[in-house]
């Protein structure tokens, strides 16, 4: 039994099958940017404003019919007006990344002594898992107390959880055909991360081998418009959940590498004049700018902004001055 806080409230959670507890929550993403809906819910009939606050000419007679690309909920009028959009979003994203970097780390107690703490570990077996380690000059604590100690596995995850002060996840109702859509492959690959179950339409349960990402939670956050809730997930269950993920299809993915921001900015807007989406959004995941483009309408699924299939989808992901 756990605590979770949803709609302001606390309440009990037994098991996932208690998703309709959460039927009646009302949850808006903390990011400011515009649902990806919203654009498609304008009018045919009707010329959405142009989406650049500096556009001198808003709409011409040559710009009649055009009604896309979309980005981040606005559209722009003309391809002057959606390079001043991308140029704006890369600042941003850029700046939050330097917000990112120079954040103090937060000072956490280490695990061997959080498990001594909780009486699942002896000293020797501390020491003896601390010797190995420093001996070997590699691997994590965690890792030798299961090795070199006997110390059960699930033992170590919960003491993980205690370190990071956030609930141990199972896979049970993990369907990784859908959470196989939810972002990236480079990202499940790289960031120790997993992407387990939706839950009410609202709840985005993502899993962490190691430790939490904050980043990463709050990009799913604002790429999904879903609430994310993360916590540790045993290692082996995280592994064979990981490698059944990575056999499915996922959204068809480009990985390309520019030289600044500045060519960042000139190439998505290159690429939202050529893809012409219904709604695209940029957000920054440590070193890598994620662009996602929604092609159709009909390729937003019922939960958040998540993708209904890998049709009418696409994404693209950035490194800027170096390799992909």
């Amino acid at each position: 039994m756990s605590f979770l806080k949803l709609g302001g409230q606390d309440r009990v959670v037994e098991n996932e099958s208690t998703a309709k507890l959460w039927a009646g929550d009302e949850y808006q993403p903390s990011s400011a940017l515009r649902p990806i809906g919203s654009s498609l819910q304008v009018p045919s009939s009707q010329r959405p404003p142009c989406g650049n606050p500096e556009c001198a000419g808003g709409w011409t007679v040559p710009w009649r019919s055009r009604r896309r690309p979309i980005f981040e909920g606005r559209w722009g009028c003309s391809g002057r007006c959606v390079l001043s959009m991308v140029r704006a979003a890369v600042r941003r994203e850029f700046g939050d990344g330097l917000m990112a970097m120079e954040a103090s780390h937060r000072h956490r107690v280490p695990l061997g002594l959080v498990m001594l703490a909780q009486g699942w570990i002896t000293q020797p077996q501390g020491r003896k898992a601390l010797d190995a380690q420093r001996e070997n000059r590699t691997g994590r604590i965690g890792d030798w107390l299961v090795s070199e100690c006997s110390v059960d596995r699930e033992r170590v995850t919960r003491g993980l959880s205690v370190q990071w002060n956030c609930p141990v996840l199972t896979t049970e109702g993990f369907h990784p055909e859908e959470m196989a859509l939810v972002m990236p492959r480079v990202f499940i690959e790289k960031f120790g991360l997993l992407p387990l179950r939706v839950a009410g339409s609202r709840i985005l349960y993502l899993g962490f081998e190691e430790q939490l990402d904050a980043s990463a939670t709050l990009v799913l956050e604002q790429m999904t418009e879903l609430h994310p809730e993360s916590g540790l997930v045993n290692g082996a269950q995280f592994q064979t959940a990981r490698g059944r993920l990575l056999e499915c299809d996922s959204v068809e993915t480009k990985l390309e590498a520019v030289a600044d921001t500045d060519a960042l900015s000139a190439r998505i807007a290159a690429v939202l004049e050529q893809k012409q989406p219904v709604g695209s959004r940029l957000v920054r995941l440590h070193e890598y700018y994620w662009l996602r483009m929604w092609l159709e309408s009909s390729a937003i699924g019922k939960a958040g902004s998540l993708p209904a299939t890998t049709d009418d989808m696409f994404d693209y992901v950035f490194t800027v001055g170096a390799r992909a």
